[in-house]
């Protein structure tokens, strides 16, 4: 079981700790729903330290990552140093190992951020590839990181010794102060930054940020936080059978130039031209009820049709809200299955929160 350097503080804070991926995270500082508004509303603390970070550099860097990913890193050579991309890391058959973050660091210099599941398999799928080129990656096993959400997160990373000019960062670029590293990017749907740092640094900057008015938060408020915002988690809205075109990322593929053959281009392609059988699918619930991963999802008609992939209680909405994986041709009204009832589920493209603030763009 491993433990991140914050793991003390977390025993002092009395938090729920749980084993997440092989790790002891904190589930809950006492509430979870208390933690989820504090990020809507005023600003929320995280230690994910248990996320991967690794380190890619050499002359041959750029052109291993546009063979092992299917964004284009090349895309962000004319962009300043500390510009970053998401996108996701395929197998053969076009199936999401994990998705990432992508920073250019600099001439020939990147650093990935992956989940902490897909660790091993991503680390062992780096060397491999990159070895043909003559690189190493360097997996930074040495630093730590916590996350800074809510409104008021651009306030508060002003109390954070070195932090000022973060700021100014436009979304999802990062000010590189070696080995201080802060990025405004984040998994919530709100403003903030994620702060990566040595791991014998980061109990002071984490004290730090909570005597500035951050709320310590856990791994519930987390999931609601992104399911809200209708962003996926790996290994439950993807996995290595499911393609970007089946889970809302076709966007996060860049086909030009089409000389490129990135890993799990062919395949990908061939679906393409014929037409993913599935597709993502935002549901909001009209009864009550919380739908779950693995609910079944059916048509006006009762016909199964996909699959809830991740469910929960949206505490803005005050609904129960999902993300489905549903057969391409499906049309809504949907119903979700649970506990043998079929409560009525309103089709709405995600994501269901926005700014703090339900979104009011209409179905989908």
């Amino acid at each position: 079981m491993h433990r991140t350097p914050l793991y003390r503080r977390h025993q002092q804070a009395d938090a729920r700790l749980v084993d997440f991926a092989g790790w002891q995270l904190p589930m809950d500082f006492g509430s979870a729903l208390a933690e989820h508004r504090a990020v809507r509303e005023h600003c929320g603390l995280f230690d994910v330290s248990h996320m991967a970070i690794t380190d890619l550099e050499g002359a041959t860097a750029c052109d291993a990552l546009r063979l092992i990913l299917a964004a284009d890193v090349a895309r962000l050579d004319d962009a300043p140093p500390g510009k970053a991309q998401y996108g996701c890391l395929l197998n053969e058959s076009g199936g999401i190992i994990d998705d990432l973050i992508i920073f250019r660091r600099g001439e020939g210099r990147y650093r990935l951020v992956s989940n902490a599941a897909t660790r091993e398999v991503v680390q062992g799928w780096l060397e491999r590839l990159t070895a043909a080129f003559g690189l190493r990656p360097q997996c930074r096993n040495d630093l730590a990181m916590i996350a800074l959400q809510g409104p008021a997160a651009p306030n508060l990373i002003e109390q954070l010794p070195g932090a000022a000019r973060a700021v100014g960062l436009p979304p999802f670029e990062a000010l590189d102060q070696d080995p201080l590293f802060i990025s405004r990017t984040g998994y919530t749907g709100e403003d903030g930054f994620e702060i990566i740092l040595p791991g014998g640094e980061a109990g002071a900057a984490w004290d730090a940020l909570i005597a500035a008015g951050a709320r310590p938060c856990g791994l519930a408020a987390r999931d609601s936080l992104r399911l809200e915002a209708g962003l996926n988690l790996s290994g439950q809205d993807m996995d290595e059978h499911t393609t970007p075109l089946e889970c809302g990322l076709g966007w996060t593929v860049h086909w030009s130039p089409e000389d490129r053959d990135f890993i799990g281009r062919h395949a990908l392609a061939a679906q393409r031209a014929a037409g993913a059988g599935r597709r993502r699918q935002g549901l909001v619930l009209q009864g009550r009820g919380i739908p779950r991963h693995g609910h079944p999802v059916l048509d006006s008609a009762g016909t199964p049709v996909g699959e809830v992939t991740s469910g929960g209680w949206s505490p803005v909405l005050q609904r129960g809200i999902a993300l489905a994986r549903v057969a391409a041709d499906a049309r809504g009204p949907f119903r979700v299955e649970i506990r043998g009832r079929a409560l009525e589920a309103e089709p709405v493209r995600p994501p269901f929160v926005r700014n703090g603030k339900p979104r009011v763009d209409g179905p989908g």
